[in-house]
């Protein structure tokens, strides 16, 4: 299993990142993201402690473990520039949270963070066509969620996005130590989207694409 969506204690999941890198080591992942929600308020705090902490964490655990950042409800004009100031702080991945229709995020959030330096646009709820064809010219990720509520868009966002042409992750959002899943629970999710199992493949591919990419 990959996983480039995760929250420790550093925001507001569950588990200190030691805790939740080595739970994940136990239910079978080969790499893990660790990107707490952030916004102008706490990035510089979020960000550098995450960063500090991977290498060793992926040393200690023999797993790929990303820093990163989830920028949440950041108004649409500033996410630009925070996820520029993300990387300069030390986050490899580069998450922003998506029009979910769980949550009352801005509109307008899924244009401004497509037109920014980001990897993945975390359950984007009703995406438009014309924003999943940014996200497949740009090579952004489009999310199909394990997150309760985040799901409830799943389908919508795995039709518009094979038909933008736009590569898709499924990540959990993982906030407590039974949110994380195996690859096999993965690939229910995504088949519970409406994809095949050649989509899954796919997907898992683009997860180690991005690892990759991400270093």
């Amino acid at each position: 299993m990959i996983d480039m969506h995760t929250h420790s204690l550093f925001s507001d999941g569950e588990l200190i990142p030691s805790e939740l890198v080595r739970r994940a080591v136990v239910k079978g992942y080969r790499a893990i993201a660790i990107t707490d929600h952030g916004d102008l308020s706490n990035i510089d705090l979020i960000v550098p402690g995450i960063a500090k902490v991977s290498a060793e964490l992926s040393r200690a655990w023999g797993i790929k473990v990303i820093p990163g950042v989830e920028l949440t409800h950041v108004p649409p004009a500033d996410i630009a520039d925070l996820a520029k100031e993300a990387r300069v702080l030390g986050a490899r991945l580069v998450l922003c949270h998506g029009e979910t229709i769980v949550e009352p995020v801005q509109p307008g959030t899924n244009s401004a963070a497509l037109n920014s330096d980001i990897d993945i646009l975390t359950h984007p709820g009703l995406i438009t066509m014309e924003d999943a064809k940014l996200a497949a010219r740009k090579g952004i990720y489009l999310e199909i969620t394990a997150r309760n509520g985040h799901s409830l868009t799943n389908g919508h966002v795995a039709k518009t996005a094979l038909a933008a042409g736009a590569k898709l992750l499924v990540n959990t959002d993982a906030h407590s130590p039974g949110d994380l899943k195996t690859k096999e629970e993965a690939e229910k999710i995504a088949l519970g989207a409406g994809l095949t199992a050649d989509d899954f493949n796919k997907i898992t591919r683009n997860a180690e694409e991005l690892v990759e990419r991400v270093g």
